[in-house]
């Protein structure tokens, strides 16, 4: 994973340098684009070696239109060096790179709960203030329930991790009484 994070981040850098102060505004675009180029259809096509880089890139804009993206062209342009450098593959990580920088200058970061049950809205809410408070930092919240932690939440704040599940806990008792 850390070898298609090292070739998307100088992708992800140099469109946030070119968006300049519409950056924010371009992150839906290269979400959408990361999203058709996880086809896997879509990346047999690419990688057919008798198709040219402007026919990946038609059917993909032409794909993107039809779900109603338009194409800002520094996005454009990011899809066509992408698909000329044969990296369609890498489009998911540079999406997240790029959100991840226009998330840091806008001072909201992305979190991760995984939680064993359904959180409600109010205690939601009060997981967040409280996520907030420690951590220091705005949150963008997406919550994923995960059975297998039995209860409690488990938090994922960049390569910050906040895991007080029973899962993690009966994990800690088991390596204390086996030591």
């Amino acid at each position: 994973m850390a070898e298609i994070a090292t070739i998307a981040r100088p992708y992800a850098e140099a469109l946030f340098k070119a968006a300049g102060a519409d950056a924010a505004a371009l992150k839906d675009q290269v979400s959408a684009l990361a999203q058709l180029a996880s086809d896997e259809q879509l990346r047999q096509f690419a990688d057919d070696p008798k198709v040219v880089p402007a026919q990946v890139f038609d059917l993909v804009a032409g794909i993107a239109l039809q779900k109603g993206v338009s194409l800002d062209a520094k996005v454009g342009n990011l899809l066509r060096t992408v698909i000329d450098n044969g990296r369609l593959a890498a489009l998911p990580e540079i999406a997240a790179q790029y959100g991840a920088l226009v998330n840091a200058r806008s001072g909201v970061y992305d979190a991760t709960i995984y939680s064993a049950f359904v959180i409600e809205l109010p205690q939601l809410n009060e997981v967040v203030a409280a996520l907030e408070r420690r951590f220091k930092r705005k949150l963008n919240v997406h919550v994923v329930i995960d059975p297998e932690l039995i209860g409690g939440i488990r938090v994922v704040v960049g390569d910050e991790v906040l895991d007080t599940s029973v899962k993690a806990r009966l994990e800690q008792m088991r390596v204390a009484l086996t030591a």
